[in-house]
């Protein structure tokens, strides 16, 4: 076996959204050298083994690495996202990073790249093709891109039992079933189980012949306010508003979640069901409407086992049989939700710092750590704001999402990189306005009075959970 020697100024493990965001700002803000360490064959993380028909789902705008647009700008004329600004399927975000990593960053001269490699830690990476052992001595910092852990259905192991006799498949194999089942059953209540339904919707399955397990009922994010376009400004920026007169004015976490449904900030799919899940999930009202066409639900939470002729759950059974097939959508797309700091020393550890945006955070952070001196100052710039599973999540989440917006307010430096960092569409949006148009100018208003108000309840309602839970 041949150990290979190296040095660089940074290695990055892991060339998903976050390692290729993290990566592209340093090339474009320092002089840095960067390796780049990854299991797969070519750049894009958890995309090279993404199902066919994944998009994503919020705007193309929104995703990718700083200096090169994903987005063609283009408004969705057909399908159930029509009207709304394009989402770059699976393919176009694979052939996208490829693209960046071969156009960009190798002409660069500055970024090594090794695919098809182990990364073992302390500067060690293997190929797990020829078995060559690679040493990089590190003169600045190792960014561990991978701590996020996203994992997808083709990959993932499910945290229940299935009988040998039934037909189990993960979302990536709908589109090789060759005859048709008895019916569908959909295990799994997040974006990959929404994916499954419309895809079947989309492909003329009879709704009646399509079985949700839905664990826990979520709320949705309606995706028209999440647009970054200024024909979509009452839309979005007006939702921000919207979200922070709810939460303002409410007396509970149950009447604030009531008011922001009210507001049209959140949707749900059964209002005579109380959501308690909330991932972020986004749709549009074309999708749930969609959505809503599925009767057959099962609420009796978590799958335990799918057997020859039964499903059970935490709450009871249901029927199957051999001839069901039964798709598996149950993987989380982030399973690591411990926070930790983003700065320790000679570790880098990307997480996010905005709602959602994970490609932005990470662009975010390596500008942090290009412009600012010290260690405490780029840890408190760069407040984790913890990913949510519950609905008191989106609590905690909301709250250190302002927090982290309020301290970026206060540098100028900072809030013009915003505005010129094309990852943070709102920015741009906000700052586009004409003081002589009054509509907008009340929204902005609106958003600013009750901003404090707002933070003041989520503060209320954090500490009395925390005390609950004492």
């Amino acid at each position: 076996m041949t150990t290979i020697t190296h040095e660089t100024d940074y290695l990055i493990v892991g060339a998903g959204a976050v390692g290729m965001a993290f990566a592209d700002v340093l090339l474009s803000e320092t002089d840095a050298n960067i390796i780049i360490v990854d299991k797969y064959h070519k750049p894009g993380g958890h995309w090279n083994v993404a199902y066919p028909f994944v998009t994503l789902h919020q705007p193309s705008a929104f995703y990718g690495v700083s200096s090169t647009e994903l987005s063609k700008g283009c408004i969705d004329q057909v399908g159930l996202n029509k009207g709304l600004n394009e989402l770059a399927s699976g393919a176009e975000v694979s052939a996208y990073f490829d693209n960046i990593m071969r156009e960009r960053f190798l002409t660069s001269g500055r970024v090594s790249y090794f695919p098809m490699c182990d990364y073992k830690g302390d500067g060690k990476f293997i190929s797990v093709l020829n078995g060559d052992e690679h040493q990089v001595t590190i003169k600045n910092k190792v960014v561990d891109a991978t701590y996020l852990k996203t994992s997808v259905p083709s990959t993932h192991k499910p945290s229940f039992t299935i009988d040998t006799s039934a037909q189990f498949i993960p979302i990536n194999d709908l589109v090789k079933v060759t005859k048709k089942p008895a019916g569908f059953i959909i295990i799994g209540g997040g974006k990959t189980g929404i994916d499954a339904v419309l895809w079947l919707l989309e492909n003329k399955v009879d709704p009646d012949e399509i079985q949700w397990i839905m664990p826990r009922d979520a709320w949705f994010i309606d995706r028209q306010n999440t647009q970054p376009t200024m024909e979509f400004f009452n839309d979005a920026i007006g939702a921000q508003a919207g979200q922070m007169e709810a939460i303002a004015q409410s007396t509970s976490v149950d009447d604030m979640f009531e008011r922001l449904e009210k507001a049209g900030v959140f949707l749900r799919l059964d209002s005579n069901v109380w959501p308690k899940m909330f991932h972020g999930a986004t749709v549009s009202k074309m999708e749930l409407t969609q959505l809503q066409r599925i009767k057959n639900m099962v609420r009796m939470g978590r799958v335990t086992h799918v057997g020859h002729n039964n499903i059970q759950l935490e709450q009871g059974e249901i029927k199957t049989s051999p001839e069901h097939i039964h798709v598996d959508c149950s993987a989380s797309a982030i399973t690591n939700l411990t926070v930790k700091p983003i700065f320790a020393g000679n570790v880098i550890t990307p997480q996010t710092v905005r709602s959602y945006q994970p490609a932005f955070s990470s662009a975010f952070i390596a500008h942090i750590e290009a412009a600012y001196p010290d260690e405490k100052t780029k840890n408190h710039i760069c407040g984790v704001v913890p990913l949510p599973n519950s609905v008191m999540d989106w609590v905690r989440l909301t709250a250190a999402f302002m927090r982290n917006q309020h301290i970026w307010s206060q540098d100028e430096a900072l809030k013009k990189w915003l505005l010129n960092n094309r990852l943070d569409g709102f920015s741009k949006l906000v700052r586009s306005v004409d003081k002589t148009d009054m509509e907008k100018m009340m929204i902005l208003n609106r958003l600013r009075e009750n901003a404090m108000p707002a933070m003041g309840k989520l503060q209320q309602y954090l500490a009395a959970d925390a005390a609950q839970g004492a």
